[in-house]
């Protein structure tokens, strides 16, 4: 099956679906750093750089070529949809929402047989449920369309019971030319997988307990694999990579390192001395991994102590990109180029490349016609 990824990203949706086997045709990213880093790790996929409003006239010669488009629209633009939305199609009006009507406008050009959206949890309730409800009006909608309305399913699914070692929540809207029982081909596929051992549960320990023990400032772009006695997770990750890449820790300044010290596994901001002193918007601020837990979401700001739990288990620094990435189930051989806080943007916005392949096979299972209903 062929793919559109729309606000790609480094590839974390492409990553999945292309360890399914489907085949990602077009994909597209307004940011240049960030484009250049999905260029070079899925040479096969063209990487068009632009917003995604100018790629829509580009898009004929793909016309009846594609299966699925698969995307995440930035959700800057819903946060910012007010109470005041109540009259239809206010929403969709609002030019702050044009990532949005953007990805509707490919969908609607394409018209492929099945189309995937992530975005965050708080979607189905912003605007007292306006905004999801305008979302649903609009691919339904007979009139949108040549070939038929849309069909559309919600569900929002943890990336822990995916086989990420990660508890990060996130929505999926699945639309679909046909109607199905969604519920059920998402709860089926889940349980094929782990069946076939495809989908086990993943800790801390199992996803980075193998990579180079760094101390504050060490590391480097490209070095050696230290450690040879790996977990399945571990050996899954590694078995395309022959040298370990992007695992450079953050130099953090005396007072931060002094104050990790001070930290065991599960401790927080709070258990530091002069922890009522230090200011965050973060519950889990200065808090150190556990081992034998999975991660919190991995945000853009992992590499920070303030920003959540993202201190290394043992170590006196935050997690290192590579540590991030295992985290977010990326295989080491993706590699990611750029600046610092590029790196971190990829690897912080990314859907988890393991999510990306459940979903997949779920629409592998969903074309068979199993789950179809009149």
């Amino acid at each position: 099956m062929k793919v559109i990824d729309l606000f790609a990203g480094v590839g974390g949706l492409s990553s999945g679906f292309r360890q399914a086997g489907y085949e990602i045709l077009l994909a597209n990213e307004i940011d240049k750093s960030i484009a250049d880093s999905y260029k070079k790790n899925h040479p096969d996929t063209l990487m068009i750089n632009d917003d995604i409003k100018n790629i829509i006239p580009l898009l004929d010669n793909y016309i009846n070529k594609i299966d699925v488009i698969v995307g995440g629209p930035p959700c800057q633009g819903f946060s910012m949809a007010g109470a005041r939305i109540r009259k239809k199609n206010a929403f969709l009006d609002d030019p702050r929402n044009y990532l949005f009507r953007n990805y509707f406008e490919v969908v609607q050009k394409i018209e492929p047989k099945y189309f995937i959206m992530e975005n965050v949890p708080g979607m189905l309730s912003m605007s007292g449920g306006k905004i999801i409800e305008e979302i649903e009006n609009l691919f339904t909608n007979e009139s949108n369309f040549k070939k038929g309305r849309y069909y559309v399913y919600k569900q929002i699914l943890c990336a822990s019971d995916y086989g990420v070692p990660q508890d990060r929540h996130r929505l999926i809207i699945f639309g679909s030319k046909k109607k199905i029982n969604f519920k059920k081909a998402l709860e089926d596929t889940r349980k094929m997988m782990i069946s076939n051992g495809e989908i086990k549960k993943t800790t801390i320990y199992d996803a980075i307990s193998d990579l180079n023990y760094l101390s504050s400032g060490e590391g480097q772009f490209e070095q050696e694999y230290k450690f040879s006695a790996l977990t399945e997770y571990q050996q899954q990750r590694r078995k395309n990579a022959k040298k370990l890449y992007n695992h450079i820790a953050t130099k953090h300044n005396r007072v931060a390192i002094e104050r990790m010290e001070e930290l065991k596994p599960g401790e927080k901001r709070l258990n530091l001395k002069d922890g009522i002193k230090i200011k965050s918007v973060h519950s889990g601020a200065y808090g150190r991994m556990k081992w034998n837990d999975v991660s919190k979401t991995i945000i853009t700001r992992f590499d920070t102590p303030s920003s959540g739990v993202y201190i290394h288990p043992e170590q006196n620094r935050t997690i290192t990109p590579r540590e991030a990435a295992r985290i977010q189930s990326f295989d080491d051989d993706l590699i990611f180029y750029g600046n610092k806080s590029s790196i971190i943007k990829q690897i912080g916005n990314a859907v988890p490349p393991l999510l990306a392949y459940y979903l997949a096979r779920m629409i592998e299972n969903v074309e068979v016609g199993k789950y179809d209903e009149k």
